[in-house]
């Protein structure tokens, strides 16, 4: 089996190559790539570096994901997250290969407090979360065999993430101020790309159409957090996994999303159901506190 991974230096893409290296030949690309384009705002270039390498898989992990920044360039935005998937998608069919995406609780507008089913009907609040949406359509449109994961309140090790920010303010400040009133569930790119590995073996032997593994599946750790309980998890987690770290910080005051005003407005309730998913593919996510102690563990 070959794959294609786009997005090769990004949290989940990182991730990804370590747990798609396994399956079989991987071509791993990102926008600088040399020999082949990775460059998602050149389409010309990716259908060229589908068709000349026929893979099997095609794993699309680039994103534009800078939320705020898009509201400001809706067309590079638009571009990146919907345009591009279509075009991989119309090449993918065109092999007869899988194209696996990644997608967003974004689609959604964040009311009630019911965790999202894959069902319900997307209400975007913002451009990222617009485009977003496009992208799943197109591709769904363009591509039978396809994957799409939502996901939400992604981490990894690798560069920078909420739990780094809380611990590097943490040791600046004696009071920390951090949103109250957001739900979802933290959940690590490791898991993601794990999860991703196993369900591609899956498919690869599942035909596709109605009866099949097709389709799009909402994927999370179990459990849930607002970003303040988040926020307090982290430093508490922190001290027990170095005793003789230096934090200042004396409390977490919770505050609502109103005290930090943004371009692009944000979703209350992020939180997913992912019931499909472990159902599917056979798998149970494990709680978000699991993967955040093992990421701090890492980093400190």
């Amino acid at each position: 089996m070959k794959i294609l991974l786009l997005g090769k230096n990004g949290q989940v893409g990182w991730e990804l190559q370590r747990s798609l290296a396994p399956l079989g030949e991987l071509v791993a690309l990102d926008r600088h790539s040399q020999d082949f384009c990775g460059d998602m705002a050149n389409l010309q270039g990716l259908a060229k570096t589908v068709q000349t390498l026929r893979p099997d898989v095609i794993v699309n992990a680039a994103a534009h994901t800078a939320v705020d920044k898009a509201e400001s360039e809706p067309e590079l935005a638009r571009l990146i997250n919907a345009t591009a998937p279509g075009v991989l998608a119309q090449e993918a069919h065109q092999l007869g290969a899988w194209l696996v995406h990644y997608s967003t609780d974004y689609v959604f507008d964040g009311s009630g407090s019911q965790p999202w089913k894959e069902t319900d009907a997307p209400a975007p609040l913002n451009i990222y979360g617009q485009t977003k949406l496009e992208g799943e359509q197109l591709i769904a449109k363009h591509c039978p065999k396809h994957l799409i994961f939502r996901t939400s309140w992604v981490y990894a090790a690798r560069g920078g993430n909420f739990a780094k920010t809380m611990l590097r303010l943490a040791r600046e400040r004696e009071r920390l101020t951090v949103i109250d009133d957001q739900w979802g569930a933290p959940t690590g790119a490791e898991l993601i790309a794990d999860v991703t590995a196993h369900a591609i073996r899956q498919v690869v032997q599942r035909p596709a159409g109605p009866q099949g593994a097709a389709g799009i599946y909402h994927l999370a750790a179990s459990g849930q957090a607002t970003w303040n309980g988040y926020a307090k998890h982290v430093l508490s987690e922190a001290k027990q996994a170095q005793p003789a770290i230096e934090l200042v910080a004396k409390e977490v005051t919770p505050v609502p999303t109103s005290a930090f005003p943004t371009p692009a407005r944000r979703p209350h309730n992020s939180r997913l159901n992912t019931e499909k998913l472990q159902t599917a593919f056979g798998l149970t996510l494990p709680d978000w506190h699991t993967g955040v102690a093992r990421m701090l563990r890492e980093i400190l």
